[in-house]
């Protein structure tokens, strides 16, 4: 418990990676820094249910290992990342198409080998028995691959496009016209099979969209990330990251069990420890939490999200992909036997299948995923035990056009704010806006400043369209 008399330079209210990433680069510069949490835990959306030995994410959002953040916040020098490898089964007419992982190094290298990998892989009519068509489909590269995104041709100008994009400096794609995603796809000059097979599907799954009405420029951003690096997951579940920032603060940092009640920008009240005197008070919390706290402040629309977890004594045969529906006849977007990805998350020998429902979820959503599940994997699914199902209505910020990439974070001098609902609705976005936060603040206290990484440039309409 917190001593009412207690003080800090900085009191930061929300425990997520945002507000965790920002006293990280408080404290290591020497300001005194107080992180308080509603919650009995740290991490906020990025939660892990523990059920029977499994570890079951309750949104579950695909990371990179091309996000700079990963790689440049203080703390996460232990993360470990999962790839989904060799990469991504797409669902299409009725059968599976694999696109392989980009090769290392990334860039337009990368993005061209998993393109040229995409092959058509008949579905058998039993997986658990029959894997090798699925397994091989990738190999059968001495003749023109009919796949998802159509013949050799098509491919080719597909695997073009994201060796461009990944290419392409930063400040150039968002100076590109802003249009809602769907309609941008449309005007790139790809044949309608391609976009339906492939990238339409890809990005639902990015960016938890299933209508792609997210700003073309952040699904360009999006596509830049899958181009140059590979599709992963938190070894151990989402939780792993943010508790990794928590553990490597100072101690006494994060006090959890705290709820704020009213702020002001050199006193917090909180419901049960007293009152917290700070120079500055940064609100790290949800869009729709930090509004309460700071009226006026805009909320946005949400993407809800449905994650549906199974086990089974006969898992299906599909390697550690990330499974894609192209045809969306069912309601799931995406889905993984993901204790194949990271062995981690789930009893030595039992399987885990994880599969994310995007958008509103259907009445009985468990007997539908099941059905689904049963025609993407070709096997049934009746004898499949349900783990739990995780249903977030406010999961994701949406981004449609135009959107800002960098809002505000700070306020007024003493009051400031992070979130992925100020930057890009990502975990990468979320990190950003905490490490933006914390530099505005060290400069309004006379602080020597940490130089922020600022890998996504500010670019408003005006300056887009003037480019």
């Amino acid at each position: 418990m917190l001593e009412p008399a207690y003080q800090a330079d900085v009191v930061i209210v929300g425990a997520g990676v945002a507000g965790l990433a920002a006293a990280h680069r408080l404290t290591s510069a020497g300001v005194t820094t107080a992180v308080l949490e509603a919650a009995p835990y740290v991490g906020g959306r990025m939660a892990t249910e523990k059920v029977d030995g499994f570890r079951l994410d309750r949104i579950g959002q695909l990371l990179s290992t091309s996000y700079p953040e990963l790689r440049l916040t203080p703390g996460l020098d232990a993360l470990v990342l999962r790839p989904f490898a060799p990469g991504v089964l797409v669902h299409s007419d009725g059968r599976r198409h694999r696109a392989g992982a980009p090769l290392s190094g990334g860039g337009a290298r990368g993005a061209l080998g998993a393109v040229r990998a995409l092959a058509s892989a008949p579905r058998p009519a039993r997986a658990a028995r029959s894997p090798r068509p699925v397994a091989s489909a990738g190999a059968r590269t001495g003749a023109p691959l009919a796949g998802a995104v159509g013949g050799a041709v098509d491919q080719a100008r597909l695997g073009a496009a994201l060796g461009r994009l990944a290419a392409v400096p930063v400040q150039r794609l968002l100076a590109r016209p802003e249009l809602p995603a769907a309609r941008a796809l449309a005007n790139r000059g790809l044949p309608a099979r391609t976009i339906e097979g492939f990238l339409r599907p890809l990005l639902a799954a990015l960016l938890c969209d299933p209508e792609l009405t997210t700003s073309s420029r952040c699904a360009d951003l999006a596509l830049r990330a899958f181009a140059s690096g590979r599709l992963c997951v938190p070894e151990g579940g989402a939780e792993t990251l943010p508790e990794l920032l928590a553990r490597t603060l100072p101690p006494g940092t994060v006090h959890t069990g705290v709820r704020v009640t009213s702020i002001a920008t050199n006193l917090v009240t909180t419901a049960d420890h007293g009152e917290l005197r700070c120079r500055a008070l940064l609100v790290a919390t949800d869009a729709r939490a930090a509004a309460d706290l700071l009226p006026g402040l805009r909320v946005p629309d949400f993407h809800p999200v449905t994650v549906v977890h199974h086990t089974t004594d006969e898992p299906p045969e599909t390697g550690a992909f990330l499974l894609l529906d192209a045809d969306r006849r069912g309601p799931v977007a995406h889905t993984s036997v993901i204790s194949r990805v990271d062995p981690s998350r789930s009893p030595a020998g039992r399987p885990l299948i994880s599969s994310t429902v995007l958008g509103p979820p259907p009445q009985d959503v468990d007997t539908a995923v099941r059905a689904h599940l049963s025609r993407l994997y070709g096997m049934s699914t009746t004898h499949w035990e349900t783990l739990a199902v995780h249903h977030t209505a406010e999961a994701v910020p949406a981004m449609r056009p135009p959107h800002d990439l960098r809002r505000p974070v700070r306020l007024l001098a003493g009051l400031y704010v992070c979130g992925d609902h100020r930057d890009t609705s990502t975990v990468q976005g979320a990190l950003h806006s905490g490490h933006r936060a914390a530099s505005a603040i060290l400069t309004d206290l006379g602080a020597d400043p940490v130089r922020v990484p600022e890998p996504l440039p500010r670019c408003t309409t005006a300056t887009a369209e003037a480019a």
